[in-house]
């Protein structure tokens, strides 16, 4: 199994997870151009997507949805909630799943957990291909039991580091944005997902990808440091950082 990043942040999410037999897409929120150039540059084509997985309905992760599966004719699965909240009625194939129940795709088991964010039923995944599993926790205000139950054991974890809590109560954002990034339904700061990483990481972890970064309330040196802080300097897992404006090179889970 592998995945990869072709794009993480508030202007727009994508991520990729492939199996021996499968390819599927987590969230289209990257214009149809980008999330085909950036398909190109991993060396793959739209239409060997067999499917779109969507979260939840927040432009940054839904936005180029109906325009990829108009013009490839992909299936897109999103809970019945998601659908409800977006533009879901232009899919030409559209699937809705019970956030609660595992199901397959191909050779890729999915198990999606819902998580706790200011939207209609967001959800997150786990996918496993009978050997290794991938954690994906992209948009969650806080870390609940039952996220810390799902991605406990996990081979991958791409995770989101939005903000620096220090840093985002001292930008320039007005109040009622901070108060929503900041709560319950909000986004997770540095701390806290170093918080769900020190519980949940193993021995068998090879990467941490930290993903959804903010350009105004976070940067790359402290994500680092949070993650190295939070592994160890003696786990060997390897962490990345997914970029808003490029896609990341195929991380292979062995």
């Amino acid at each position: 199994m592998r995945f990869a990043s072709l794009g993480s942040g508030s202007r727009g999410n994508a991520l990729l997870v492939e199996s021996a037999q499968t390819l599927v897409l987590v969230d289209c929120g990257l214009t149809l151009k980008a999330i085909e150039e950036r398909l190109g540059g991993l060396g793959r084509d739209p239409g060997d997507i067999d499917a779109v997985l969507v979260t939840h309905e927040h432009t940054d992760h839904i936005r180029g949805v109906a325009a990829f599966a108009r013009r490839y004719r992909t299936p897109v699965r999103m809970t019945a909630g998601t659908a409800a909240g977006s533009t879901s009625r232009t899919l030409p194939r559209l699937e809705t799943f019970n956030c609660h129940r595992r199901f397959e795709i191909g050779d890729l088991s999915i198990e999606p957990f819902p998580v706790p964010h200011d939207a209609r039923e967001p959800c997150q995944f786990v996918f496993s291909n009978g050997h290794r599993r991938l954690g994906i926790l992209s948009d969650t205000g806080h870390i609940t039991p039952h996220i810390k139950a799902h991605l406990a054991g996990c081979d991958a974890m791409a995770l989101e580091f939005n903000h620096d809590a220090e840093a985002l109560w001292a930008g320039d954002y007005p109040e009622h944005l901070k108060q929503r990034i900041a709560s319950q339904v909000g986004h997770l700061n540095n701390v806290q997902a170093a918080g769900l990483l020190s519980h949940v990481a193993d021995s068998r972890l090879q990467w941490v990808v930290a993903l959804h970064l903010s350009e105004t309330n976070n940067s790359p040196g402290r994500v680092r440091e949070t993650l190295h802080d939070a592994l160890g300097a003696d786990h060997c897992a390897e962490a990345h950082l997914a970029l808003q404006h490029e896609p990341s090179r195929w991380l292979e889970v062995v």
